[in-house]
């Protein structure tokens, strides 16, 4: 095998591929990335048996060949050569051995056999469509941050994809929650995308999906089965396993009959909440929101370390009502709102609260009370 390609090139594809290794391994091949040299191009694959990623970039092909060899180890080689060099791959003999040049460096990799590398055979992926790259990072990045970190309830370790229909229109959903908050986003369901199963895309995918969609321009072609899901954008090919699992209703906890309207600037609560919550320990971040006709009064107090108070003119008219919420939860969904303003609805100091840039917006946010 012989190939030369860009730096920078390499680099980009490395960088999307060598993710998907683990740092650590049972297996050894799998801390490896297969190169795939043939036709003018190098592609590139890894996987942890659960998520494979393939990119495939242009190269001059000297010879044709296969091997792999150690993933981060390769990242951080090409990380570190100069911009603008050409990086030579050259596999020679029966030594197992790729050699690597740039410029005056010169380095030496162990190899193991392109044949022992695994394949995720992904199957029929009988449901297709096309989304456009920016739609689908804005479900994912206003929706993963309530992603369950808590692995008995792993079928919540995801974001739920789905389509619902809701006033004559078919909308794509994603929601995820882990008990405390939920968010749900929606926009039009792309051509395609109808009749497809409602799946869960597993955490680390989901992160995987995000940093591939760095570009917001062109589309996305996204195939999948109950099992399965293949994300392909530009040269980058993701496919992942679905977490096998049945997510809750969220519907029966995203309230209806919250009476009580509260509207406040976004950027000014955030930083109240933000300063407020400078004072509360780690264990417990509560933060106490007491409303009065047009006035809002944060209050955090902890035993240890003293309280702090802080007073904003917003917009509510209902009767008074003190309410807790964890500050962190908080300042996670006011970081999500694109508005000047956020929309609070509440009922009482015991039940959901739901959150939104406004009336009818396609996200939607449900935050669970603490007491205080």
């Amino acid at each position: 095998m012989r190939a030369t390609l860009e730096r920078a090139a390499l680099l980009k594809a490395l960088a999307h591929v060598h993710r998907v290794v683990e740092r650590r391994n049972t297996i050894p091949i799998l801390a490896n990335v297969l190169l795939k040299a043939a036709d003018g191009a190098l592609k590139l694959q890894a996987t942890d048996l659960d998520l494979e990623i393939v990119e495939t970039t242009p190269a001059e092909v000297a010879q044709a060949g296969a091997t792999t060899v150690p993933a981060h180890t390769l990242y951080d080689i090409v990380r570190k050569l100069p911009d603008g060099s050409q990086v030579a791959l050259e596999m020679a003999g029966e030594r197992g051995q790729l050699t690597i040049r740039a410029g005056r460096s010169r380095f030496t990799l162990q190899t193991l056999p392109d044949s022992d590398f695994p394949d995720l055979a992904a199957g029929e992926l009988p449901v297709r469509f096309e989304i456009g790259a920016a739609e689908l990072r804005r479900l994912i990045d206003k929706t993963q941050f309530a992603i369950s970190n808590e692995e008995t309830r792993y079928y919540l370790n995801g974001i739920y994809l789905h389509v619902a229909e809701a006033g004559g229109a078919s909308l794509l959903r994603a929601v995820a929650t882990d008990g405390h908050r939920l968010a749900r986003v929606e926009l039009p369901a792309p051509a395609g995308a109808k009749g497809m199963p409602g799946v869960i895309v597993p955490r680390k995918t989901v992160a995987e999906i995000q940093r591939l969609l760095e570009d917001p321009d062109g589309q996305v072609a996204v195939e999948l089965s109950a099992t399965k899901i293949r994300v392909s954008f530009g040269q980058a090919v993701l496919t992942s396993k679905l977490i096998d699992g049945t997510f809750p209703d969220y519907n029966r906890v995203i309230p209806t009959g919250n009476d009580k309207r509260l509207t406040v600037d976004r950027a000014e609560f955030a930083s109240a909440v933000d300063r407020v919550s400078t004072i509360s320990s780690e264990r417990g971040r509560a933060v106490k929101l007491s409303l009065a006709d047009r006035r809002l009064v944060l209050t955090v107090t902890n035993p240890d370390s003293g309280n702090a108070t802080e007073e904003i003119e917003v917009d509510y008219e209902s009767e008074p009502l003190d309410i807790g919420f964890n500050s962190r939860y908080l300042l996670d969904i006011a970081g999500q709102l694109e508005g000047d303003t956020a929309l609070i609805r509440l009922a009482d100091p015991g039940s959901p609260t739901l959150v939104q840039d406004r009336d009818d917006a396609p996200a939607l946010y449900v935050l669970m009370p603490m007491r205080v």
